[in-house]
């Protein structure tokens, strides 16, 4: 992995040549704000303030950089394997200053413990400068915020100051999410807003933080801020705790597509097989391939099959309910278990969900390096109880039906390979028109 040398600014710049003009314009205008922010706070700030509350700030600002160095092995494992911003639990200590320093305090503050971050756990990982600052101005903006929503005393220790605390808490939340979520959209326009906003556990997470830095600046407040360190043993092994969530999930989710890999996919399938029967509910397994996907790799090289199954992978599961399993089956193919099939006829059901992902499919147009692609997939069907009862039956059961969709033409979806084709489908059309035109059955 290249690291970042020489001049940080020249990096800055040079990454920020490579972003289209709309995310610098608002990189830059957030950053502008921020500053902008501060020079207020300048101006309207009392020149007694600092020596009352150094003590204050110097214990957070200790209390975070301790914090980081013992979980540094783990924040730089977390970023090497989370492209998405996550929460790194610095919000504990920028929170907190938020609530009981005086403005240009938790200004400097925020600065301190993002350089330090910055310096020690994301340069070496090349993180890109434009995001620190960014991430930086927004987390200055969000502490202003809630600062001015407490005011130059901080909360009192009474309902009312718990109102506030709460009030300044929420402030500071989503404007920090609200500013992250509108950079992420911006630079990746296909990015949903659920992918953008991120998973629930970080947003959980996040919650607990803020939380914890109201908790801290009551206890410095109170009592000094030497018992801050009394945090740290909890947090570092929240810290380590999270990271065990996210190795779980990485092993049990397919990078390039975001479904379930092949083996979990085996485990929750049987799970919900197994609660259907016991229910005396339809199921059914459908098994998809994608037609001529090695077309896509050889003319288009590897990268551009990888945004291809991307898409598909989104387009399943836009098409499934939460209760149905979703995974990659292996190279091309993927695999769905519908846990429960409403209606009087399960196997037409499952037969018209499968046909409603392949014309979903089929009306994709994926962005590609050189244009949009165009794919087409191959379907087979097997429903619980008519074709058996056991995931290993109804996996070969639609295995063959599978085959026969691909030898009727393709771009089908087929049920039981011993029973007439239906209708036939849309026409197979694949990357561009010069390459497999329509196809006559």
């Amino acid at each position: 992995m290249s690291r970042s040398r020489g001049n940080p600014f020249e990096g800055r710049a040079r990454h920020i040549r490579a972003l289209p003009s709309r995310v610098v314009t608002f990189l830059v205008g957030v950053e502008v704000l921020a500053v902008a922010a501060v020079l207020v706070a300048v101006a309207t700030s009392p020149p007694t303030v600092l020596a009352n509350t150094l003590a204050s700030g110097i214990g957070l600002l200790v209390a975070a950089v301790l914090h980081t160095e013992a979980s540094l092995g783990v924040e730089r494992t977390r970023h090497r394997m989370e492209a998405t911003p996550h929460a790194d639990l610095s919000s504990v200590w920028t929170f907190a200053g938020a609530l009981i320093l005086p403005p240009l305090e938790a200004v400097a503050l925020v600065l301190l413990i993002y350089l330090h971050l910055y310096l020690r756990a994301w340069r070496p990982l090349a993180v890109p400068p434009h995001r620190v600052i960014f991430s930086t101005a927004t987390v200055v903006l969000a502490a202003l915020a809630a600062g001015a929503i407490v005011g130059p005393t901080g909360p009192a220790p009474t309902a009312g100051g718990l109102a506030l605390a709460l009030l300044a808490l929420a402030v500071y939340g989503l404007l920090n999410l609200v500013l992250v979520v509108v950079a992420i959209r911006l630079s990746s326009p296909g990015t949903t807003l659920a992918g953008a906003v991120g998973h629930r556990d970080e947003l959980l997470l996040e919650l607990a933080t803020l939380a914890m830095g109201a908790v801290m600046a009551g206890v410095v407040a109170a009592l000094g801020p030497f018992h801050v360190v009394l945090a740290l043993p909890p947090l570092v092994v929240l810290h380590r705790t999270v990271l065990v969530r996210q190795l779980a999930a990485a092993a049990t989710t397919d990078a390039k597509t975001g479904l379930l890999t092949a083996a979990e996919w085996r485990m929750q399938a049987s799970l919900a097989l197994r609660r259907a029967r016991h229910e005396d509910r339809a199921a059914a397994v459908v098994l998809l391939d994608l037609d001529h996907f090695k077309v896509v790799n050889d003319r288009h090289g590897h990268l551009a099959g990888d945004q291809v199954l991307a898409a598909v992978g989104e387009a399943l599961r836009g098409e499934v309910r939460e209760v149905d399993v979703v995974g990659r089956f292996g190279g091309e193919e993927f695999v769905v278990l519908l846990a429960d099939i409403a209606g009087d006829d399960p196997d037409e059901g499952a037969l018209h969900v499968a046909d409603r992902i392949r014309r979903r499919i089929a009306a994709l147009r994926p962005e590609i390096d050189d244009g949009t692609a165009r794919v087409t997939i191959s379907a087979g069907v097997a429903t619980l109880p008519r074709d058996g009862a056991d995931l290993e039956r109804l996996l070969e059961v639609a295995d063959a039906a599978l085959y026969a969709a691909k030898d009727s033409g393709r771009n089908a979806v087929r049920a039981r390979p011993d029973e007439p084709p239906p209708a036939p489908g849309l026409p197979l059309v694949d990357l561009d028109p010069g390459m497999l035109r329509a196809r006559e059955a």
